[in-house]
């Protein structure tokens, strides 16, 4: 195999994919008392997306790749453009724990493998450590582990975080990479971030936001806030209630955006605001619910919807953003009780250039 080529460039959500990926749950403590539920949540999303592109699929053992199949012969989904793999995880939030996919300067697709730990938070990560590897030998496509600009040891990043329009631009969260929580690498600066986007993701400019929304717990993701439909438009979640915690946060990313627009190096930028659901709770806990989490694959668009009046107004406001794309709602009360939806639990590997 020949060796990658520079410089990368990581293609919007939106671009052609050859695959998405997802993990099948197994890990009942990221659903405490529901995961028997969230396997058939898996399966509706499955069946959804395999309709349009193939769909790989870790099982942690072969008695979960046998649930996994079950629960899809179940949904009638279609299994001849499904793969199970069965390869251990310690979680199945695969957006962060898989490599992010770019292409090369041939047009080759190459697995981004940043090193995964848990998102500085917890200690069984070292199984969802060895996806890309797994993922790298069921494709065959090459896999690079990037270094921190520094070059003092392997940069630690989650796809989580990031948010790319395919043609420069990056949307993150000074909360994820800045703050002094959660931090992934230490001593970095908002420049050697910048530099590292360039050099991996072929960015140009980054716009930093400010901070996540209330009950993230990877402490400041953007696809919980804000997302690319287009090269030059932004859907953003603002919450315009002045009592609620989102609201101080994500009027200050609006404000961000807004500049962002205004200088000539990134914008002019259409900015496009969808509402929250109003805010739902695990017992004392508050659930990182939005619609940003919405995840783009080949001719259709999956929402996560939460028995909210704000519902209709996500699916329609993304129904005229993607005009050449079903948009389909799913269920997630329950899953967002894992503390993500639908964009965490998948990862698209496109297609070739």
């Amino acid at each position: 195999m020949t060796r990658p080529t520079p410089p990368f460039v990581m293609p919007a959500e939106w671009a052609p994919h050859r695959a998405t990926w997802i993990g099948w749950p197994h890990h009942e403590p990221d659903w405490p008392g529901k995961l028997a539920a969230i396997g058939w949540v898996y399966a509706e999303i499955v069946r959804i997306i395999a309709a349009h592109e193939p769909v790989e699929i870790l099982c942690h053992d072969d008695v979960v790749r046998e649930k996994a199949r079950v629960a899809l012969e179940t949904h009638r989904v279609r299994l001849s453009n499904v793969r199970f793999h069965v390869v251990p995880t310690d979680r199945v939030w695969l957006r962060d724990s898989a490599p992010t996919a770019v292409h090369d300067a041939t047009g080759r697709v190459v697995l981004l493998n940043w090193l995964f730990n848990g998102w500085a938070k917890y200690d069984n990560w070292q199984l969802d450590a060895q996806v890309g590897p797994a993922i790298e030998r069921v494709t065959d496509l090459p896999r690079i582990e990037p270094e921190r600009p520094d070059g003092s040891g392997r940069l630690v990043l989650e796809g989580g975080g990031i948010e790319v329009n395919g043609s420069g631009l990056l949307l993150t969260t000074e909360e994820w990479l800045l703050s002094d929580v959660q931090v992934r690498n230490p001593g970095m600066t908002r420049e050697d971030y910048e530099r590292a986007f360039a050099e991996w993701l072929g960015i140009r400019r980054t716009i930093w936001l400010g901070e996540g929304c209330i009950g993230d717990d990877t402490h400041g993701h953007i696809d919980d806030v804000a997302r690319f439909v287009t090269d030059d438009t932004i859907v953003i979640a603002v919450e315009r209630d002045p009592t609620d915690e989102n609201h101080a946060r994500s009027m200050d990313n609006l404000r961000r955006l807004e500049a962002a627009s205004a200088d000539p190096a990134i914008g002019p930028l259409r900015v496009v605001t969808l509402p929250f659901p109003s805010p739902v709770y695990w017992h004392d806990e508050r659930l990182p619910a939005s619609y940003m989490n919405f995840y783009i694959a080949n001719g259709v668009v999956i929402v996560p919807t939460f028995n909210d009046p704000n519902d209709r107004v996500a699916l329609q406001t993304l129904a005229e953003l993607f005009p050449d794309r079903q948009t389909v709602g799913v269920h997630a009360v329950d899953l967002v009780l894992g503390l993500g939806t639908l964009h965490c639990l998948t990862q698209q590997e496109p297609l070739p250039r």
